[in-house]
């Protein structure tokens, strides 16, 4: 391996007697004492960020704006016990606990003249204006300042050799094209959520396994979407710190009771039954109606309009089945000799009656249970089996190697695993995606093309969230310009973890063509748009646009999860 490469990660051999201390960052310590570099400062970052997120304040914002003015005025006005039974409005709370108390004390501090506003009035539609609008925007603006400083952590304690690639990653993550459009635009928190979700990723890299494990449960309890992850952690902490695998000699049955650290078990299981406990112990005689919001199977397979994964293309798939063989009825008969009934419809006349009966066949951006004309329907079932089956071959490679470099890999092959084959998965999810693969991809240049792939076709695919035409010019400025300076500067930071560059150089050709083709297809659908309040025409394929963004961009990020998968099953030195 080359002198040149430093790796920052928990090594397979550095998981000793005291597991809780294996990893350390001997630079870091050693300049404990010392004052930050301010060339590393995302201060710089965040004050110059305000300016523009104070600026977008009159700008579009969706529903999700209106569904946490409900929640502030929900858990303001109610007592505890009323929280997930409150449905006067159709945005009923469906967050864990901890973001419903994270609400209640926002709440605390909505001044006089916002009250007045109408912004803690629990009604079936809301009706607020500026004061609201300026309050809830600050916010967010000031709930993100825990994300700038869990990063600037992360910056401080990695070692002076790798420090300029920390700052790329953390910069990379705070000026994020993913936090503008969804936090400070379309309206949420996932700059502070995934605050606490980066704490647990940095302390599992400095090896503090509690810490890791606390910072997760809280995260867990925040926003629910993070179950997603909950395999990575629990085989890396148990392998990591649980399991004493080093001391362990195997001479009989009985040998086995001191494979277990039983003393680090104990705190660890302390630790995750203590947060939980924390956050639904006022709701213990509630958990049935709780889970019922928090897990909603009634919404359907895909969101609104598809989120770019595996299941864009099925629907993508129905959907051109049904126009082929409705008009060459042939196809029909053709695909009957190798797949039949109850697969697929009895006869082309069910298919053209389920074309025109269904309420939603995919098509319409509908929050609604999809019905396919053609394909199999797909239950909430299949969705699971295929998440964790994915999800268990990324796991497997933990169990025998629980070092920061597989964690991380394994984390955002997880995150991609419920993104590709989840139920009901909304676009905004890639960032549980893009998140963790920031602080793999500088470890090895080879990781590069997947995250230019997932992170171009991710941070694309959150376009149509903002419909309004006058953010089209920012939007594709501000991702085109992200895109540019970070892929640049991540390629010129990172080495190569061997001396010989393995790498499929069509493939990667063929990533950097699918790329510059994202300014192609989205100036393709915005002419589009504008073209079908002109011409009625057009009007007929309103959902043409949406699609396009779908079905283009899950090539994309499919692309990059059979990179990330091949590199990660097959490439062993990589994460040596």
């Amino acid at each position: 391996m080359s002198e040149e490469i430093v790796i920052d990660d928990i090594s397979s051999k550095s998981v000793s007697k005291d597991a809780s201390i294996s990893y350390i960052d001997s630079s870091a310590i050693n300049n404990k004492s010392e004052v930050p570099d301010r060339r590393y400062s995302l201060w710089n970052f965040w004050i110059c960020g305000l300016f523009l997120k104070v600026l977008l304040f009159p700008d579009y914002f969706s529903t999700d704006f209106d569904v946490h003015r409900n929640w502030l005025a929900i858990t303001h006005n109610l007592p505890i016990s009323e929280w997930y039974y409150e449905n006067t409005s159709q945005w009923t709370l469906d967050y864990p606990p901890f973001f419903a108390y994270f609400e209640w004390f926002l709440s605390q501090f909505v001044p006089p003249v916002v009250k007045k506003d109408g912004c803690l009035d629990i009604v079936e539609v809301g009706q607020f204006g500026w004061p609201t609008v300026f309050f809830q925007r600050t916010t967010v603006i000031v709930s993100e300042i825990l994300l700038y400083a869990v990063l600037q952590y992360y910056v401080n304690t990695t070692s002076k050799v790798r420090r300029s690639q920390s700052f790329i990653v953390a910069t990379s993550i705070v000026v994020s094209p993913g936090f503008l459009i969804i936090d400070h635009i379309h309206f949420q928190y996932n700059g502070f959520l995934f605050a606490i979700f980066i704490a647990s990723i940095v302390t599992a890299r400095n090896g503090n396994y509690l810490w890791c494990a606390a910072f997760y449960s809280i995260a867990l309890c925040f926003k629910h979407i993070f179950l997603y992850m909950a395999p990575c952690y629990f085989v890396f902490l148990l392998r990591a710190y649980v399991l004493n695998f080093e001391d362990f000699k195997f001479k009989s049955y009985k040998d086995l009771l001191f494979l277990v650290k039983w003393c680090h078990l104990l705190k660890l299981a302390s630790i995750v039954i203590g947060v939980f406990s924390v956050c639904f112990a006022p709701f213990i005689f509630q958990m049935p109606q709780v889970l019922s919001r928090l897990f909603p199977f009634s919404r359907g397979l895909t969101h609104a309009y598809w989120a770019p994964n595996f299941w864009a293309l099925y629907s993508f798939a129905d959907k051109i089945l049904s126009i082929i063989i409705l008009r060459v009825p042939y196809i029909y008969t053709f695909i009957t000799r190798f797949i039949s009934s109850p697969l697929i419809p009895a006869s082309v006349n069910e298919i053209r009656q389920r074309v025109q009966e269904a309420s939603n066949n995919g098509s319409k951006g509908l929050v609604q249970d999809v019905i396919f004309t053609v394909l199999p329907q797909i239950p909430p079932k299949v969705t699971f089996i295929l998440t964790i089956f994915y999800q268990i071959l990324a796991v497997i490679p933990v169990l025998f190697d629980p070092s920061f470099k597989r964690f991380i890999g394994s984390l955002t092959l997880c995150g991609l695993a419920s993104y590709l084959f989840g139920w009901h998965v909304h676009e905004k999810a890639i960032l549980l995606v893009i998140i963790p693969f920031s602080f793999l991809v500088v470890l090895d240049r080879r990781l590069l093309v997947s995250f230019m792939l997932v992170s171009a076709a991710g941070y694309v695919s959150l376009f149509p969230l903002l419909y309004e035409n006058a953010d089209f010019a920012l939007k594709c400025l501000y991702t085109f310009v992200w895109c540019v300076i970070y892929f640049f500067a991540i390629r010129k930071t990172t080495k190569l973890s061997s001396s010989v560059e393995r790498r499929v150089f069509f493939m990667d050709r063929l990533a950097i063509i699918y790329i510059c083709l994202l300014l192609p297809m989205v100036l393709g659908v915005q002419f589009f748009d504008v073209m079908k309040w002109k011409y009625p025409l057009f009007e007929k394929f309103e959902f043409l646009g949406l699609m396009t963004y779908s079905v283009y961009c899950s090539l994309g990020i499919i692309g990059s999860w059979v990179g990330i998968s091949w590199l990660y099953n097959f490439d062993e030195p990589l994460w040596e």
